[in-house]
């Protein structure tokens, strides 16, 4: 078993499928508890009946189809026209459009290809520090992780059996807390880049409110849908899809009908691997614990640790180095089922672990030497690595300072939750 447990871990090193791993280690222990295989096969099949598993998808081409079509330079030009007039305005409007854009995807690569073309140069345009943009681009790509409709958010509920709706309340505070501290500190920094107050136009705001009339209704409806009551997660996902598709295809007619059938596979591919995984790994949650193995770590760990506070540093350091090695998908399949029984022998709500989890692994992203970001932008904006590492680094402090407070102010996660 140990010999096995090696061979899977050296071929996870060379890049063996991620799913592939996690299936053989379950089959293995099903194997060696001499239970019928066949479990795999019933417990993989039980993520059908998931009553959220339909957002997935459904949220996922939404965030495809807005990320094809003009809705991104209409995003940045309605924030501009609001915020950029401020000193270091257009700092913030590169924080908020991040924000809503990765909310909507799911993905923070994807913000920074599909918004770093605009914000970039536009911020060098207005004189701002290439080191700044550079910095503030690549940060701000994972910003909107904690806002609804976010897949990571999903996923986590999916898996620790949470309610989505309570993880999007919970996520509401913590992820403006990050927003304000990395705003104050872009504003702090560019406080001597000012625009005369007449350069603020309600002729220009009026203009992008107006080009940006289809794509405002999108947060009124998911979130205003779901928090009301109106809406489940799945039902605000299904009219959020169909209401980005008749508006982006349809009425803009930016995306031709010969380009659905692509954009529909891109983002499948995207879902497809999340439910394999998602498949796969409930089937090895279900050998863990049957084999107790929770249990057991718990154990080890409240050997060594004996407070939450101490608990909580050491989950914290974990996840940073996680988040650096893993995507967060793969983290949140493999390593919420063992966290969450130890968590909890510390009083450590659920919900509010599922915050402090997804803000620590959005610091993965940026955490050298192998944060995601720091490659997805390095290669965009042809950056030296190290170049990249050094821009990121300020920021890096800000959202390791934000986690930190998240992490041990759990009134933030669980403010706006009644139960």
């Amino acid at each position: 078993m140990i010999i096995f447990s090696i061979i899977l871990a050296l071929l996870a090193i060379l890049g063996a499928p991620l799913f592939a791993v996690i299936a053989a280690s379950a089959m293995m222990g099903f194997h060696g508890q001499d239970s019928d295989l066949m479990i795999m096969a019933i417990e993989v099949q039980s993520i059908a009946s998931m009553p959220f598993l339909a957002a997935i998808p459904l949220f996922t081409f939404a965030g495809y189809l807005l990320s094809e079509s003009n809705a991104p330079k209409r995003l940045v030009r309605l924030t501009g026209a609001m915020l950029g007039w401020m000193p270091g305005g257009l700092a913030l409007v590169c924080l908020a459009a991040c924000a809503f854009f990765t909310a909507f995807t799911g993905a923070s690569g994807v913000t920074i290809i599909a918004l770093g073309a605009i914000l970039y140069p536009a911020l060098k345009q207005d004189g701002y520090g290439d080191k700044f943009n550079l910095g503030l681009v690549t940060s701000a790509g994972s910003l909107g992780l904690l806002f609804a409709p976010s897949l990571p958010l999903i996923l986590y509920g999916v898996i620790a059996e949470v309610s989505i709706d309570n993880l999007f309340l919970a996520g509401v505070l913590p992820g403006l807390l990050m927003l304000i501290m990395l705003s104050g500190y872009s504003l702090w920094v560019n406080r001597h880049i000012r625009k005369p107050l007449n350069s603020f136009s309600l002729k220009e705001v009026a203009t992008a409110l107006r080009e940006s009339f289809w794509e405002l209704p999108l947060p009124v409806v998911v979130l205003g849908g779901i928090y009301s009551g109106f809406f489940a997660v799945s039902e605000a996902a299904a009219v959020t899809a169909l209401y980005v598709l008749i508006v982006e295809v349809l009425i803009r007619r930016e995306i031709p009908l010969r380009e659905l059938p692509r954009i529909m596979r891109s983002s499948m591919v995207l879902v497809g691997g999340i439910l394999i995984i998602l498949g796969v790994s409930v089937a090895s949650t279900s050998y863990m614990i049957d084999a107790d193995i929770p249990q057991q770590l718990f154990e080890i760990v409240a050997s060594l640790v004996t407070s939450q506070t101490t608990f909580l540093i050491l989950l914290l350091l974990f996840l940073l180095v996680l988040g650096a090695i893993l995507d967060i998908f793969s983290a949140i399949v493999l390593v919420v089922p063992l966290i969450l029984p130890i968590a909890a022998g510390y009083d450590v709500n659920e919900v509010h672990l599922g915050i402090v989890f997804l803000a620590a692994m959005q610091l993965g992203y940026l955490t050298p030497p192998v944060g995601l970001n720091l490659f997805i932008s390095s290669y965009r904006f042809e950056k030296p690595i190290m170049h990249v590492y050094s821009a990121t680094f300020p920021f890096l402090l800000i959202l390791m300072a934000s986690v930190i407070l998240i992490t041990f102010l759990p009134q933030m996660s669980l403010f706006f939750l009644t139960d």
